[in-house]
């Protein structure tokens, strides 16, 4: 697979340089004539007084720096300064308001809202702690520049390091667009054996031909995401942390949060992924217009590997995960490599909408590099290390505007294969204007659990499991079969409105036993779920108020699907332009909180959460023991100003643990930030 990656790089890199050179073919004034947004020789774009000084030529527009998402989307840049922007701007460069992080930037995020994953058929590659920071391929975008595009990102991280992001694209001629980023975070954390280190390379590029017919957009992204583990805080560390059943006149040493006690202090896990993608299409019948109808023919591929490996040095004391096939280095390490290939007819009409239809396989091989025999002679187990095979799947694709209405759907399914899978959305919306709409969508869908819970191999003995097996039917964990209602409602000056109604069959979890170790369960039920998200911006002359609310109800399956009921996030800013518009400031406070909860525990081993198991919900209810998840607000302070193109961010976080100790947790074990004071800067470059 190694070998056929680097194959195709070096023919696409081919391909591109051709393209280049054609386009260097090309006279200038042909080319200044049919693309326009280039300069050609023309005497009035580019001439000189006769003294020899050259007239300053024209800024493009900003409108002209053009963004395409992985659904061929497209939006410019945007340089502004909102509050949208101030909630943006963080590790994971996205609103993080369904999610809450642990102490140290870089490592998981508590879901205060299950995250929704993408639509698949296959199962995910399993880690899915790790996965806020880790590309997919739907998170990659490509570009459109009349001159090149620079974006610095920066901000401080916690104790040693930093984080950056830095950007560049270049289109080397109208047609041809090429783009390189990098993504780095180093944080030393305040806790004990807390590190992070994480990089994100990411290239891209997008051509189409002179006539318009040919397009392509590949990318190629390698990640490297690794974490220190120390378990979370001992029983002892607890109590240092909440100073409680210390000797006297120690608090204020465990202000200093590295003197507080972890678990252990000896190992680290990594994540690992490279993928190519690549997509390209050929129009068959040219759509010349929006009455004409068009034809085009596609091919996807994706190549991505992806390993998960978890190492320490010797075994977690206490019993924490359990016995140990050997009392030294523990070392687990699961792998992916899955090939996609998809070919894809387009045909789009103005009466008949878009529609596509495609069809392909994929070959996919997860697993470890031994067989594990569990239990005595006479009744031993067999754990097999790979799950392999192809599978056939066909879909669709549709989408029309009809008397005002919004059309769309997409379904996809298995045909053959070790494999069963689905998924189907169908939906309309409804835009009165620019200010008011409407839309509905109806999913449904059906899938395998990740890989991390159909197979797994550990050197703690108790971390082994297979409920996966192709022969024997009674052996496989089911299929999760989830059915969502959705409703939208758009009213600029009053409020969006989002709510969902979902069914979760045969929901998959892991959860401690009554020995504290984590195990992979099924549950037998349905959860329901009801959620409804309003987000309401107001504007006062200078001053600014902000809500976001999110109400979230489980009528059914509580005790496996866990979520704080409540979470808000307000906020509220003075922003005006000073020093003659050179500065634009804004600055406010921002409130947030979600109520209390049993949250999910994170096991390091598997890096996935679990579920509190009833015994460790009575152990934390006892005053003695006693950790509390959600119900504390939190307060930031932000100054952020726009100076040109630069965007500049000033933050005190938790502003009220600054008076007070921090007392609550995060999740088993895991506190929550401490105040800390951070700034950074977003800067673009129009070169």
């Amino acid at each position: 697979m190694k070998k056929s990656v680097v194959f195709i790089i070096i023919l696409l890199i081919g391909a591109m340089a051709s393209a280049q050179e054609l386009g260097r073919r090309v006279p200038k004034k042909e080319k200044n004539e049919e693309e326009g947004s280039f300069r050609g020789d023309n005497p009035l774009n580019n001439s000189s007084s006769l003294r020899g000084v050259k007239d300053k030529k024209d800024k493009p527009p900003v409108t002209d720096y053009k963004i395409i998402s992985f659904k061929n989307d497209t939006t410019y840049v945007d340089t502004t300064l909102t509050i949208q922007k101030d909630y943006r701007f963080n590790y994971l460069r996205r609103d993080d308001f369904e999610i809450a992080p642990v102490n140290n930037v870089g490592q998981t995020h508590i879901s205060l809202a299950k995250v929704e994953e993408p639509n698949h058929l296959l199962p995910l590659f399993g880690a899915r702690a790790r996965h806020f920071n880790f590309l997919e391929a739907e998170d990659i975008n490509y570009y459109s520049v009349p001159t090149p595009l620079t974006e610095l990102y920066f901000k401080t991280t916690f104790e040693q390091g930093q984080q950056l992001d830095a950007f560049i694209t270049i289109n080397t001629s109208p047609r041809l667009n090429l783009s390189i980023a990098y993504k780095g975070i180093r944080s030393l954390g305040k806790y004990q054996h807390a590190l992070t280190s994480s990089g994100n390379f990411r290239a891209t590029a997008s051509y189409f031909t002179k006539n318009n017919r040919y397009h392509l957009k590949t990318h190629f992204v390698s990640q490297d995401l690794l974490n220190e583990e120390n378990g979370g805080l001992s029983e002892q560390g607890v109590n240092e942390y909440l100073g409680r059943n210390i000797p006297a006149g120690t608090e204020d040493e465990f202000a200093d949060r590295g003197s507080i006690t972890v678990n252990f202090e000896n190992a680290e896990s990594i994540l690992l992924g490279k993928r190519f993608y690549l997509d390209h299409s050929y129009e068959l019948i040219q759509k010349t217009d929006s009455t004409t109808t068009g034809l085009s023919i596609g091919h996807i591929m994706d190549l991505t590997d992806k390993s998960f490996q978890y190492d320490q040095t010797t075994v977690a004391p206490n019993n924490l995960f359990g016995e140990a096939y050997s009392s030294g280095v523990i070392q687990d390490k699961a792998a992916l490599e899955d090939f996609t290939n998809q070919l894809y007819l387009d045909f789009s009409n103005k009466w008949l909408g878009s529609l596509r239809v495609k069809g392909g396989s994929s070959n996919y091989n997860y697993g470890y590099n031994s067989v594990i025999t569990l239990g005595q002679a006479g009744s031993q187990t067999n754990i097999t290390n790979r799950l392999e095979g192809d599978i056939y799947f066909v879909g669709g694709e549709y989408k029309n505007n009809y008397k005002g209405f919004q059309l769309f759907a997409d379904g996809m399914t298995i045909l053959s294969g070790d494999f069963d899978g689905n998924y189907v959305n169908a939906g309309a919306g409804y835009d009165l204007n620019d200010k008011y709409g409407a839309s509905i969508k109806i999913s449904t869908s059906s899938v395998a659990p990740n890989y991390n819970f159909l197979l797994y191999q550990s050197d703690y003995i108790n971390y082994n499991w297979q409920n996966y097996n192709n022969s024997v039917e009674t052996d496989n964990f089911s299929n999760i079969e989830t059915q969502k209602i959705q409703l939208t409602l758009k009213a600029k000056k009053i409020a969006n409105i989002e709510a969902s109604y979902s069914t979760i069959d045969n929901y998959t979890y892991f959860t401690k036993n009554t020995d504290s170790i984590t195990l992979p369960e099924q549950f037998d039920g349905s959860v329901n779920l009801l959620k409804v998200k309003l987000t309401q911006g107001l504007t006062f002359g200078k001053f600014g108020l902000d809500n976001t609310i999110m109400y979230q109800n489980v009528s059914e399956g509580e005790n496996v699907y866990r979520v704080p009921e409540i979470v808000t996030r307000n906020s509220l800013y003075y922003q005006d332009h000073w020093f003659k518009k050179a500065l634009f400031l804004q600055t406010g406070v921002t409130f947030k909180y979600y109520s209390e909860y049993d949250a999910d525990g994170y096991d390091p081993v598997l890096s996935e959460f679990y579920v509190q198991s009833p015994e460790e919900i009575a152990y934390f209810d006892q005053e003695s023991t006693k950790q509390t998840f959600g119900g504390f607000p939190q307060f930031d302070i932000f100054f952020n100003a726009k100076i040109k193109q630069t965007r500049i961010f000033f933050k005190v976080e938790n502003f009220g643990e600054a008076f007070m100790q921090n007392n609550e947790f995060a999740a088993p074990g895991y506190a929550p930030r401490d105040a800390v004071i951070r700034f950074g800067l977003v800067w673009n470059f129009f070169l």
